[in-house]
């Protein structure tokens, strides 16, 4: 696992009527401070890849569908520099990830249909502190698979 990346399990209330499930509160050990939330959808097989961000940490859960998430450590002094981890939540596997700041990511919708990726960050977006890049990034040692 990349040093800083955290994967929680997330509780589910379920019943005959459907389920609620919980995400992030204000009293876990991974809550820091709020700035956003905010939601993607990503469509079956499609890919949304390069960011990373400088100074956010982001909390990743995915409650409908299944998202596959690639990330990559290019910082300088960490010992888990030049890593990949994979990691894929859903309805199904229903677990936050929490990125921290200068991770690079991308994800990939795995299920038949569109998933809903929900993102609560502890600072509101900034453009200035993003960045970009190709999803046939030369530095970064994944290739997506392509679109179906």
């Amino acid at each position: 696992m990349i040093d800083g990346i955290i994967v929680s399990p997330l509780k589910q209330i379920i019943d005959e009527r459907g389920k609620v499930m919980h995400m992030l509160r204000a009293d876990s050990p991974l809550f820091s401070n709020f700035g956003e939330i905010y939601f993607s959808i990503v469509n079956a097989g499609a890919v949304k890849a390069w960011k990373r961000h400088l100074k956010m940490t982001q909390n990743f859960a995915v409650p409908v569908g299944k998202v596959k998430f690639v990330f990559f450590d290019q910082r300088p002094s960490s010992k888990t520099g030049g890593a990949i981890d994979i990691i894929e939540i859903g309805g199904d596997n229903y677990n936050l990830i929490q990125v921290p700041p200068m991770i690079w990511y991308g994800f990939s919708g795995m299920a038949s249909m569109p998933s809903l990726v929900a993102n609560c960050t502890d600072m509101t977006h900034d453009p200035a502190e993003t960045e970009r890049a190709d999803i046939n990034a030369p530095f970064i040692p994944y290739k997506w698979k392509e679109i179906k």
